[in-house]
């Protein structure tokens, strides 16, 4: 669950056979020329094999200079490496994310929620926001809906091996993360499948033939959404997150309606796409690694270090990215001020010099320190969630399911910020009763 902005992420849904990261490289990394490969070209990341990629611009140009055809846009930086991504995460005094935190945003020069959205707000109004949020999202608090959501995932799952053959994103995926985030914000759920399908359109289009307008209209129907029940909670407040935030006081003043309204819209954002993405990224794994299968289903090692495999292995959010507020040296590099840089997750999850065999799914991995959830300050709020939707799809199918077999290609996500799929057709076996 990463909460984030990205009102025009380039993102649709291509039919193509391609699945999350591949156990075996499609080409060599000294094949690839990093400075011939488009990062703002969501076709990029389905021609080229992303393991070899990625450890091409690590061994080639870790901090990798990305020019941008026409005269609109600038060109970026792209970070590779582990190390690296992560100081820049922790550093938000020399990198700010209030001009935009993901590269189709910051690419445009300003994102529209900038110091309105906790993502997109630094300082000590980042540090207000967060605390008041927080109290939404600790472990205590959520422990109700801790115990929702393993319920909710064993019915869907039961469901699912009733039917046998599925669609295991649309039959399955789809209704867990929205759900618990609907419960937590109370949202009616006669709205929650159109919010889902708004969300999907935000981040990631259905089709290549779909504009970016559509884009933008499922996001402003998000935010016209949330201000009228935000406006409604204001009149009547209840034990909901968007009653705390709509009814909250920083500083002795209340949050105004856009701030309220624009945290609501990233909440949502974030608490649906990654924790679905992960789930239906762990079920493509476990179906092509039978070993690691074997390892679930014989105890041989648990579901919470299954869970922490399958963050890494899926990466939902492949990048973030920040803007230099002034000249900082990375490498052999300097990063001018003003110079918009991204900080690529799907590269860093599998660096060789943090990670070993990275390319191997090992759900035994240790120590596993992945940033699947990001890093430092904008760490994301609702990681305790995310964490818990995997580990309880990763616990629904080792006790109900015996088989996983899938039964044509992954529907994968046109798109350089969401790794995930549309569409994924799959035939559940049940254990014996």
């Amino acid at each position: 669950m990463t909460t984030q902005t990205a009102p025009t992420a380039q993102t649709s849904t291509a039919q193509t056979p391609t699945t999350q990261t591949p156990t075996t490289q499609a080409q060599p990394a000294a094949d690839i020329d990093p400075a011939r490969l488009d990062l703002t070209d969501p076709q990029t990341f389905l021609d080229v094999d992303p393991h070899a990629m990625w450890r091409a611009f690590r061994e080639q140009s870790p901090v990798h200079w990305q020019s941008v055809d026409g005269a609109t846009m600038p060109g970026f930086w792209a970070v590779s490496k582990y190390a690296d991504v992560v100081d820049i995460y922790r550093d938000n005094k020399r990198f700010t994310s209030e001009r935009g935190n993901v590269l189709a945003t910051l690419l445009q020069g300003e994102d529209s929620a900038s110091r309105k959205m906790l993502a997109v707000t630094d300082g000590a109004r980042h540090r207000e926001i967060r605390n008041l949020m927080l109290k939404s999202f600790s472990p205590r608090v959520l422990q109700p809906v801790v115990d929702g959501v393993h319920r909710r995932t064993r019915e869907l799952v039961e469901q699912a091996l009733e039917h046998g053959s599925l669609d295991f994103v649309t039959d399955v995926a789809d209704h867990i993360p929205i759900n618990t985030i609907g419960d937590l914000m109370d949202i009616p759920a006669a709205d929650r499948e159109r919010l889902v399908e708004w969300n999907t359109q935000t981040l990631s289009r259905h089709s290549s033939e779909d504009s970016a307008l559509d884009e933008v209209m499922a996001r402003n129907e998000i935010l016209l959404y949330f201000s009228e029940l935000a406006a409604e909670r204001r009149r009547n407040p209840g034990d909901d997150v968007i009653s705390t935030l709509a009814t909250a006081t920083v500083g002795g003043a209340p949050l105004a309606e856009d701030e309220v309204v624009f945290n609501c819209y990233s909440l949502i954002l974030g608490g649906d796409e990654s924790s679905r993405m992960s789930s239906i990224g762990g079920l493509i794994a476990f179906s092509e690694n039978p070993e690691q299968w074997r390892k679930l289903k014989s105890g041989e090692v648990g579901a919470d270090s299954a869970t922490e495999e399958v963050m890494r292995w899926t990466t939902p959010a492949m990048h973030f990215g920040r803007r230099a507020v002034e000249d900082v040296p990375v490498r052999d590099q300097v990063i001018k001020a003003g110079d918009v840089v991204t900080l690529w997750n799907s590269s860093a999850n599998f660096d060789e010099d943090v990670f070993a065999d990275p390319y191997a799914f090992d759900i035994a991995r240790t120590p596993n320190k992945h940033v699947a959830f990001g890093h430092g300050p904008h760490f994301c709020l609702g990681a305790f969630l995310g964490r818990v939707h995997v580990n309880a799809m990763v616990e629904a199918l080792r006790e109900r399911v015996a088989e996983i077999r899938l039964d044509g290609p992954p529907q994968r996500l046109f798109s350089n910020f969401v790794h995930g799929y549309s569409g994924l057709p799959v035939t559940l076996t049940a254990e014996p009763s």
